[in-house]
């Protein structure tokens, strides 16, 4: 019988230092099941994409992503120029790890390896924009900054409680930003505070900010929020909790599979929670892009 050949892209700083200090079993039960695997532990974004690459490149049958959403986007990203693309396993080793949760894997890693032992999988859409690829969520607006301001220490040190530090840092900064936004069957021109492009229902830990999104429909799920006082943002908040925030009157809610956001002033790009550049940027779906292990 033919070993399937898999290679393990950890980050050692994801979430609390799980993945170090949990490696050994872990490739014990990849061990046990068959799966001849070899690690890379990264070292920084630009690394994690190039250990992908040469992945790909080596025809590896799985490439194990064990991180958060933003390990997980480094991985996509070395993977989705090629023409064959091996399987994709996760191992929620992050703080939020929206993505995972999204797809109902266990929160455990020892079980999410097990888990990936069985070798079932399904389709994955992937986001394209420009010349990078994201998995989850592309945002711009003061708030989506927080993800990747907050620095890796203090990730490792508290967890989800380092964005809410954070976000509570930033809520005189939340003003209103330019954005005009053209699709398919929607436009629009103006103040907004924020503009969130779902492939996932999951953002930054609420389970419903896109209600409708599904991961291999084709589909973007695009959210605007218009301007707004800091006060009916805390009451945004609130609704998004119930997911009733998108009958708000000031949220624009639609489904999209190409879009282009543009700004008159500068304006950042939040790829699955790490730092994407500026506008303006295309976006589009490549539908069933990847195969990821469930």
């Amino acid at each position: 019988m033919v070993k399937q050949r898999a290679r393990l892209i950890y980050n050692p700083s994801s979430g609390k230092e799980m993945m170090r200090q949990q490696l050994p079993e872990i490739l014990d039960i990849f061990d046990s099941a068959g799966l001849e695997t070899t690690c890379h532990m990264t070292k920084n974004s630009d690394d994690t994409v190039e250990a992908a690459k040469r992945a790909a490149e080596e025809a590896y049958d799985l490439v194990i992503a064990a991180g958060g959403d933003g390990t997980v986007n480094e991985v996509v990203n070395g993977l989705s120029p090629f023409e064959v693309r091996p399987l994709l396993g996760i191992l929620p080793a992050g703080t939020s790890n929206d993505l995972s949760r999204a797809l109902g894997l266990p929160r455990d890693l020892k079980e999410a390896a097990r888990r990936i032992t069985d070798l079932q999988y399904k389709p994955l859409d992937v986001g394209q924009v420009n010349d990078r690829f994201f998995i989850n969520i592309a945002g711009c607006g003061r708030i989506t900054e927080i993800t990747y301001e907050v620095p890796s220490r203090m990730k490792t040190a508290l967890g989800q409680l380092a964005y809410y530090m954070k976000g509570l840092e930033k809520i005189p900064q939340l003003g209103a930003i330019h954005l005009e936004i053209e699709a398919a069957s929607f436009g629009f021109s103006g103040k907004a505070m924020l503009c969130l492009i779902c492939n996932s229902n999951r953002v930054g830990g609420f389970e419903n900010i896109a209600p409708d999104a599904n991961l291999a429909d084709g589909l973007f799920d695009v959210m605007v929020v218009k301007q707004a006082s800091i006060p009916d943002m805390i009451r945004l908040a609130t609704q998004a909790l119930r997911g009733e925030h998108v009958h708000n009157e000031r949220v624009l809610y639609f489904q999209t599979e190409w879009l282009k956001v543009t700004s008159k002033e500068k304006v950042e790009l939040n790829l699955d929670g790490e730092y994407g550049g500026t506008l303006p940027k295309e976006f589009r779906v490549l539908k069933h892009h990847l195969q990821v292990v469930v």
